[in-house]
Order: C-alpha cells, then structure tokens, then sequence
C-alpha cells in the first residue's frame, strides 16, 4: 500500500511462506493470508466456541467468531489511522483466537493443567499449531501456510517470549515458557526476543477494547448488571451519566447501546494518539525498527490505561465470577477434563485423531495429540462427545 507510514509492514518485503507460492495479480500477501484464514475450518468452529456465555444460554450473545469479527475490525480502525497495513492487522486478529478451547478460558485452564506433565498448554501456541500443522486442505502441505509476519503476529501481538538473554519475558519468567516453541515451522526464525509489529499491536490492543466493550453488552442483556450497577466504574460511569442526561426518554436497552458506542469509541481515539505520540518519540522510522523498540507501542495512554484496569477489575468480580457464570464453568471444566483423561487411557478419539493416536510413539506424543483435538472441538461437540462416551450430558443449572 503506497499511502502507508514507513515504518508499516510492506507486504512485497515480507519474508515468504515456508512453501512458495506464485504471486497473486490481484491481492498482496497479507491479503491472501486473511483470505486463507477466513476460509479455514478453525475459523468457522469459532461460531460455536464460548466467550463468557456459553452456547446453550441464548443466540444472541458473544461467541468466539463475533468477538473475533469485532477484534477485526477495530484492528482495522487503528490501523488505519496509524497508516499501517490495514490487511495484516486484520490476518492477525482474525486468526488471534483460533487456538482457543471449547467452553472458553474454562477449557483452556483445564487443559492447561492436564498438560502440564507434558509442557502444558497455551492458546497462541496452539493457534500457531492449528495454522501451520492441523488445517489439512491443501494438496500439497499442511497449514495454511501463511506469511513470516502474520506467524510472527499470532505469536507474539502480547509482546516478546524471552529476553535477549535468553530468559522469560513478562508473565513468563512466572508462568515460564509453553512447550512447542522448538517446533514453529515458518520461513525465518520466529526471533522470540523481539516486539511483533505494529499492526499485531493494533490487533492486541483490540482484542482488549472488544472485550471490555462486549462483555459489557452481554452481561447488561443477561441481567447480570444494570446500569445503574454501571454508575460508579471507572470510564464507563461518566459515560453512563452522559447518555441518560442526553437521553432521558430513551429504553435502558438503547441507552446501553449509546455507552457501548462512547466506549469503544473514546478507547480507539486514546489509542490512535498515545501510540502516535510513542511513535514519534521513540523515532520509529521502519517495521525493523518497531521489532527492537524495546517496548510496545500501541496501547492505550497511562489515563486510560488505568480506567481500563478498574473497569476490567469490576467486570471480573461482577461478571466473570457472577454465579450464574460459574456454575456452567465448572460443569465444562469437568466436561472437557473428563474428556481428556478418556482419550489418553484408551486412545479412543474418532476418525483420523484415532490413528494419530494409535501412532504415537510416547505418552508426551499421545497426550499432544489429544489436546489438539479437545482443543479443537466446538462447545456442541465436546457435549455429544461426553454424551456418547458416558451417557450423559450436563444441563448447565
């Protein structure tokens, strides 16, 4: 894109796919990358993959694609504006969550303890290993093999893995390195140690506005919170006084959506110039020069930042812990555990899976196997799974 900052991914630099392709006379690189996501089977599962409220509680909340698709085109936005390449922020957001579990962070802690003997378990890992080793569509690979910088993105659009001394990153050095990371087949070193692009910076920082915003959304439709409830929050609560003063005679349910808008709104603007002002001040002049900026650059301003973090703390304690959320959590923890520990001992797990599993030299080999496939199971499937294993199915009460 000739009209995009010089420090913004050029797709005609980019570093190529680990199988070359001829080029395309009508798309860029990163374009056929969103396209290649876009059109995969992962992509389309997380239509019945849980965000906060599982599938079974009604058809109009959140899951795993609508979030995606709203992670999207927020990414887009401050992309955008920041003169990026609108195509790679959208081929990270889009594939950002497929490496997500059924029954949302409640399957994923399960599986992550499960794992544990075994290097355990982490979502972006697994995104990786969804696009460059279990899609299997193309006649002539595995994966979707898209480009070094959209891998680079889903890897790292949180930050670094290690520092350049070889030593854990950020919530690393705690929770130390996912397993899997000696085994990322991509066109170039992945380079662990440094910062992922802007446009993978924009598609993180995102995923968090999405979030707070939905989450929102939902748990006001559910009755969960009120906006009355709302009042006194950090961010949202003057806004909540802005809409009903303006407002008056309006449904609740209209001025919800009027919040909703402010929000998300008033986090994209802070966004856009907080990291337009880290951009000039740090002397970003190329794409290379944002990978060894030593921090990240696209994130909200130090205000915003910490109304953020109070609004994020009142959603957890008021939604995310609300007891009718935490009851069908752990009946799916249970699901997706009891699931587990049936395919490990019999190796029992359908179609190609069961030969996979029947293949695997060791235990570490098998037990991979069998979270690769839980993980990739929709909410609907991991239930008729357990039904038809143990003849029964959770009512989610």
């Amino acid at each position: 894109m000739s009209d995009t900052a010089p420090y913004a991914s050029k797709p005609e630099q980019s570093l190529g796919r680990l199988y070359g392709t001829g080029p395309s006379p009508t798309r860029s690189e990163f374009q056929r990358d969103r396209d290649r996501i876009i059109h995969s089977t992962a992509f389309r599962r997380l239509q019945h993959k849980t965000q906060v409220f599982l599938h079974h509680e009604g058809r109009h909340f959140r899951n795993r694609l609508t979030h995606t698709l709203e992670v999207s085109q927020m990414a887009r936005s401050i992309a955008r504006a920041l003169r990026l390449d609108e195509d790679l922020a959208e081929a990270v957001a889009l594939s950002h969550d497929l490496g997500h579990t059924p029954f949302g962070h409640a399957g994923e802690r399960v599986l992550q303890g499960k794992m544990a003997p075994w290097g355990g378990f982490d979502h972006n890992i697994q995104a990786l290993r969804v696009v460059t080793r279990l899609e299997n569509r193309y006649a002539e690979h595995d994966g979707l093999n898209l480009t070094w910088e959209t891998l680079e993105g889903i890897l790292k659009h949180n930050g670094p893995l290690i520092n350049a001394d070889g030593t854990p990153f950020g919530k690393y050095a705690l929770e130390g390195l996912p397993a899997g990371l000696d085994d990322l087949p991509a066109s170039a070193d992945l380079r662990l140690s440094t910062f992922a692009s802007l446009e993978a910076q924009a598609a993180a920082v995102a995923d968090d506005i999405a979030y707070n915003a939905h989450d929102i959304d939902d748990a006001l439709r559910a009755g969960l919170l009120t906006l009355d409830a709302l009042a006194p929050v950090p961010l949202v609560g003057p806004m909540v006084a802005e809409v009903r003063a303006r407002y008056p005679e309006v449904s609740p349910k209209r001025q919800a959506h009027e919040v909703q808008r402010r929000l998300i709104t008033s986090s994209i603007e802070d966004v856009i110039a907080a990291s337009s002002a880290n951009i000039a001040t740090a002397g970003i002049e190329t794409a290379e020069d944002v990978r060894h900026a030593g921090t990240t650059l696209v994130h909200f301003s130090r205000a915003m930042a910490t109304q953020v973090q109070g609004l994020k703390q009142f959603l957890f304690e008021q939604v995310y812990r609300h007891p009718s959320v935490m009851a069908p959590v752990r009946q799916s923890q249970d699901v997706v555990a009891a699931l587990f520990d049936h395919y490990l001992a019999t190796r029992d797990l359908p179609e190609r899976w069961g030969t996979l599993a029947a293949a695997a030299p060791t235990q570490d080999d098998l037990a991979r196997v069998t979270a690769d496939f839980i993980a990739g199971m929709t909410d609907p499937y991991a239930l008729d799974e357990y039904a038809r294993l143990f003849d029964a199915r959770p009512e989610f009460r």
